[in-house]
C-alpha cells in the first residue's frame, strides 16, 4: 500500500492511474452507423493486428501487445472465446475492438480504439454500442475494462458516457515504451519522458 504523499517514479519509467470500469446489464445509445464506414470481423492474423494496433494506440503509448512474441500473440488472437472486430474506411481497417470472453460470465473488452481517420467522426460511440450488443449477446454478468491515465485524455470520459462504472484505481510502473520499445519520443506529449 502506498502511503500518503509523493513517490519519486524512476527514470525509464512511467507511472499510470489505472481506472477499472464495469457494465452490468446493456446501455445501447442508438448510435448509427457513420457514413463511409462499415463493421466487420478482423482477420486472426499476426501482422495485420500488430499494425492495427499501432496505429491506434501508438500515440497514447499501448504497449501491451508488443511485449508479445508472434507465438505467445497469435495464441491470443486464435483462441475461440477472444473476438476482434473493426471498422473499415475505404476497405482498410481503422478501428480496433477486440472483446475476451476467456472468464465465465464476464467479457473483457481488451482493447477498443480508432485511428486518427475515425476519430472524431462518431465512429466511437457507434462501435461501442456494438461492442455492447456482442458483448450481453453471450449472457455475460459483467463488462469490465481498464484505461489509464497515458492513454488518449478522453478515454476515461468516454467510458463513463457509454454506461460503464468506476469499480477501482490502481497504480502501475511500467518501462516507458518510447525508451524500451524505441517507439517515437514525440509520442504522447502528455506523459513526461524521463530518460535514465
Amino acid at each position: 500500500m502506498l502511503s500518503d504523499g509523493f513517490h519519486d517514479i524512476p527514470k525509464g519509467k512511467v507511472a499510470m492511474v489505472v481506472t477499472d470500469l464495469e457494465m452490468r446489464a446493456p446501455q445501447l445509445r442508438g448510435v448509427p452507423m457513420p457514413d463511409g464506414v462499415s463493421f466487420a470481423p478482423l482477420a486472426r492474423d499476426v501482422t495485420l493486428y500488430r499494425d492495427l494496433f499501432a496505429r491506434v494506440g501508438r500515440d497514447w503509448l499501448w504497449y501491451g501487445r508488443s511485449l508479445l512474441d508472434d507465438r505467445a500473440l497469435g495464441a491470443i488472437l486464435h483462441d475461440a472465446d477472444v473476438h476482434l472486430f473493426t471498422l473499415l474506411k475505404d476497405g482498410r481497417p481503422e478501428a480496433l475492438l477486440e472483446l475476451d470472453f476467456r472468464h465465465d460470465g464476464a467479457c473483457e473488452l481488451a482493447y477498443f480504439g480508432l485511428t486518427s481517420a475515425l476519430i472524431g467522426t462518431g465512429s466511437g460511440a457507434y462501435l461501442m454500442d456494438r461492442a455492447i450488443e456482442l458483448a450481453f449477446e453471450r449472457g455475460i454478468d459483467r463488462f469490465h475494462l481498464h484505461t489509464c491515465t497515458i492513454d488518449s485524455p478522453q478515454a476515461l470520459g468516454f467510458y463513463r458516457r457509454a454506461g460503464f462504472t468506476p469499480t477501482r484505481q490502481r497504480i502501475e510502473v511500467a518501462d516507458d515504451p518510447r525508451i524500451s520499445l524505441g517507439y517515437d519520443p514525440a509520442l504522447a506529449p502528455h506523459v513526461p519522458l524521463f530518460r535514465p
